[in-house]
Formats: structure tokens, C-alpha cells, sequence
């Protein structure tokens, strides 16, 4: 993997970005040896946004779990809203007179 100073990394800019686009490579651009921002190729960007995804997945599921697990009574989220007082009211049905009554 490259490493670069922020004064050569934008010197060699262009280059680095089709290093990063056509050879894959990986560049980390430091200032006074502490490492500030990476150029990667799109791909990595791609995997890293989707292992991401995935995690907060896997995050939320394992707290739903848990939730569920709690004890008490499991409640559906429009009887949360309507305790509340958060839920639209919902619109009632309109009675139709029978024929002949």
C-alpha cells in the first residue's frame, strides 16, 4: 500500500486516482505522519459500504432479539401510538341500511 504526504499526493493526484481506478491500489495520504484519508478503488468503497450495511443488520437484529427476550407484554407499534396519543385516527366504516328495513 502507497503512502503519500498531502503536498506529493496532490502533485501526483491524477496519478493516484488511476492507480486507485485501473490498478487497484491503494493509497493512504498522511500529513506530519499521522495518516488523514485513504484513495481506494470504488470496489473496496462498495464492499466497505456493504459490510457495513450488513453490521448495523446484524446490530439491529440482535436488539430486536433482545427486546423480544425482555419480560412483559410485546405490544404492536399502532397500540404504542394510540397510548400515546400519536396514532391518526382510523376512518369508520360507514353502515349501509339493508334493503327493505
Amino acid at each position: 500500500m502507497t503512502r503519500l504526504n498531502v503536498s506529493k499526493a496532490r502533485e501526483e493526484f491524477p496519478d493516484v486516482v488511476n492507480r486507485a481506478a485501473y490498478g487497484k491500489e491503494r493509497t493512504i495520504v498522511s500529513r506530519r505522519g499521522k495518516d488523514l484519508a485513504a484513495v481506494i478503488p470504488i470496489e473496496d468503497l462498495r464492499l466497505l459500504e456493504r459490510l457495513a450495511r450488513e453490521e448495523m443488520d446484524r446490530i439491529d437484529l440482535e436488539d430486536a432479539q433482545a427486546a423480544l427476550a425482555e419480560p412483559g407484554e410485546n405490544l404492536p407499534l399502532e397500540k404504542v401510538k394510540e397510548e400515546l396519543g400519536m396514532s391518526e385516527p382510523r376512518p369508520r366504516a360507514k353502515s349501509r341500511a339493508r334493503k327493505g328495513q
